[in-house]
């Protein structure tokens, strides 16, 4: 899950900045952008989840 997490955060900017550049109308460019930073951020919960240890296993 570590490596999914920072695989798809990566692909949330380029969302981004393809949205950036290739949409001229500020509504779509916009939700575009806001789609991408949402992928980012689901990308940084997954990497962070598959760097905490498990419940009980550090005992």
């Amino acid at each position: 899950m570590k490596f999914a997490g920072l695989l798809v955060m990566p692909a949330g900017f380029f969302l981004s900045i393809a949205a950036l550049v290739l949409f001229a109308d500020p509504a779509p460019r916009a939700a575009f952008v806001l789609c991408g930073l949402g992928v980012e951020c689901l990308g940084l919960a997954v990497a962070v989840r598959g760097h905490m240890e498990a419940r009980g296993e550090g005992q």
